[in-house]
């Protein structure tokens, strides 16, 4: 086995022995779904992604490919097509770097300090430097109307234990719950 296929499976394995939820796309190693949440001290926090990572042949010495399924609000994400213009992982990234930074450095920085002057996204970019409550609020409401962890592929943390009832714990619990409406 080449050194950057034991890379490849190493990082992997890291990602997935961290607190990230990972969905192979296919057999390979090289395509799969990472679940993000936004940082706590921005305006994305609550929010849950998608994220499709590509691993290129050539990793760790060639960047991944990196791009949002579900919509985000944001200056240097493509609203259309969720691609990411992040200059650390597209022109500085290094071998140095694995799998778990992406997640853990490179998206929350992304988010927490976006760079209107090199926007994917125009009209984010424009109303980001022109008034920035606006453009917190409409992030925000991105992520109340695309980024729930139902969007992401995910069931929020309370309906997973659902999955550990008997059947008849798992009736009761569907009677118990009949009538009640989220707020």
């Amino acid at each position: 086995m080449s050194s950057p296929s034991k890379r490849r499976e190493m990082d992997l394995m890291k990602l997935m022995m961290s607190d990230y939820k990972v969905e192979m796309i296919n057999d390979g190693m090289q395509e799969f779904y990472v679940e993000f949440h936004g940082p706590t001290e921005s305006p994305y926090h609550g929010g849950v992604w998608r994220i499709r990572v590509e691993l290129p042949d050539a990793y760790p010495y060639k960047s991944p490919s990196i791009g949002f399924i579900n919509k985000i609000y944001h200056p240097n994400v493509d609203e259309m097509s969720g691609s990411v213009c992040l200059d650390v992982i597209n022109q500085t990234w290094s071998p140095m770097f694995d799998l778990v930074n992406v997640f853990e450095v490179f998206l929350p920085q992304l988010l927490l300090y976006p760079n209107p002057s090199d926007p994917l996204n125009g009209e984010a970019a424009a109303l980001m430097m022109r008034d920035r409550a606006a453009y917190d609020q409409r992030v925000k409401e991105y992520c109340e109307k695309y980024a729930k962890p139902e969007d992401a592929g995910a069931a929020p943390e309370e309906k997973s234990s659902d999955e550990e009832l008997s059947e008849d714990e798992y009736a009761s619990s569907d009677e118990a719950m009949v009538g009640e409406a989220d707020p």
